[in-house]
């Protein structure tokens, strides 16, 4: 078996080019059902995960449902699950795959939490106070993130050299490696330009080229972690005074709803978030419709009922 996740591990590495962090949601969700069947053996003794079979991915679907597991989770353990054993079936090891006709929950409709124009620009001008160089790179980060529609990740993963200041542009690594790259707005690149200027010493002493090497910096010059941006997120949020609790993804969210609202084709707001969908995308549709509804609601003299 551990031969088996090894190769597994490998395809999905080279041939699907996946990234780590789905590497390693793919393996645990196998693992877990490989220990559901484990702990079956009153039921179906000696069964393996290559011997097991459509009621044995419904029983686990079932024990999942009975540990009020949502839908979303449930439904990328089976998903795993078909990824693994079309695999198999390709490497000849199994006859035919026990996920392929399970039949997984209609997930809920998931609408993104976004910013006003007004609160974004609250956020943003809540980090401008502090001119020191963790605030200068606090102020570049939140620019960037709402500028651009990054990732938590790839702001994290952002090197020196992936900026073109020149062209305005900034070169992404997403999901499954894949590179886009996306402009940038002048108010971003004016704060990345006086972050860099202010760190120029601990980037030579780090390197001895001040384009090279992370763009964002902790405290002890190494790449700032995700969890150190979501933190500073948290800290302007409060100090902007929004008065509600937003995540990281929300700068994203605000980003592609903006655009829409704007006029923007929905093909370009695909392309500038790295969807591989244009229906992950159109999630942004709704939720201007929604907000649509909402002014329509509280400003039309008909709109309210009698």
């Amino acid at each position: 078996m551990n031969d088996l996740l090894t190769d597994f591990r490998t395809f999905l590495e080279v041939q699907r080019n996946v990234s780590e962090h789905t590497r390693k949601a793919y393996l645990t969700d196998i693992e877990e059902f490989k220990s559901f069947l484990e702990g079956q053996e009153n039921i179906s003794p000696h069964k393996t995960i290559l011997d097991a079979q459509m009621e044995d991915v419904r029983a686990y679907m079932a024990f999942l449902y009975s540990r009020k597991l949502k839908k979303v989770s449930i439904n990328r353990k089976v998903s795993s699950l078909r990824a693994f054993y079309k695999y198999l079936l390709r490497a000849g090891l199994i006859r035919n795959n026990p996920a392929e006709g399970v039949q997984t929950p209609k997930a809920e409709k998931y609408m993104p939490t976004f910013l006003s124009v007004d609160e974004a620009f609250d956020l943003l001008n809540a980090s401008r106070e502090n001119g020191s160089a963790s605030g200068l790179r606090n102020l570049a980060m939140l620019e960037l993130f709402y500028s651009s529609g990054l990732r938590l990740s790839e702001l994290a993963g952002l090197d020196t050299a992936d900026v073109d200041l020149l062209s305005a542009l900034v070169k992404l690594r997403g999901k499954g490696k894949k590179e886009r790259i996306v402009p940038v707005g002048a108010p971003a690149l004016e704060a990345i330009r006086r972050y860099l200027a202010a760190t120029q010493s601990v980037r030579n002493e780090q390197s001895g080229d001040v384009l090279k090497g992370p763009l964002f910096l902790n405290t002890r010059g190494k790449r700032i972690t995700t969890r150190s941006i979501a933190r500073i997120v948290d800290e302007a949020t409060v100090k902007s005074g929004i008065g509600r609790k937003i995540s990281p993804h929300a700068l994203r969210h605000s980003f592609a709803t903006h655009l829409l609202s704007a006029g923007a084709n929905l093909r370009s707001i695909q392309e500038m978030l790295g969807h591989e969908s244009l229906s992950t995308t159109q999630k942004y549709t709704a939720v201007n419709i929604n907000r649509l509804m909402e002014v329509y609601d509280q400003a039309h003299p008909r709109a309210k009922k009698e």
